[in-house]
């Protein structure tokens, strides 16, 4: 039995660091998307990002993040991100969404980091 519990507890560790977001895709949206996307965007993505990140954030939380920044990495969208002036609206309003429901769990650190991050990118544009 001693095998089994230690199974079962490196099988609870697992899940609890489940819903990671995929780092090559996402570095890549937000090298490909930045100026079509917009700061808000870009912002918000950060914010997810770092959130995901921290060790204290819960999985449920994680799992929201995931599905958040999925949907903004993700080619299938309601709004296609190539149409004009509206592409990135539905990505946006996604995050936006998931920010609010997370709002408890975003610390001021990391809305600092997650701005410092998207001010270098835009300036660095």
């Amino acid at each position: 039995m001693p095998n089994l519990d230690k199974n079962i507890s490196a099988a609870n560790t697992k899940s609890k660091e489940s819903a990671e977001i995929p780092e090559k895709s996402f570095w890549k949206k937000i090298k490909t998307s930045t100026s079509a996307a917009g700061y808000e965007a870009i912002y918000n993505a950060f914010i997810l990002y770092y959130t995901a990140r921290a060790k204290e954030t819960p999985l449920w939380c994680k799992t929201v993040i995931a599905g958040a920044l999925g949907y903004f990495i993700s080619l299938i969208d309601v709004i296609p991100d190539l149409t004009p002036i509206l592409g990135y609206t539905d990505d946006i309003t996604v995050m936006i969404a998931a920010v609010g429901a997370l709002a408890a769990h975003i610390t001021p650190e990391i809305k600092e980091k997650a701005k410092d991050k998207a001010d270098k990118i835009f300036k660095s544009e």
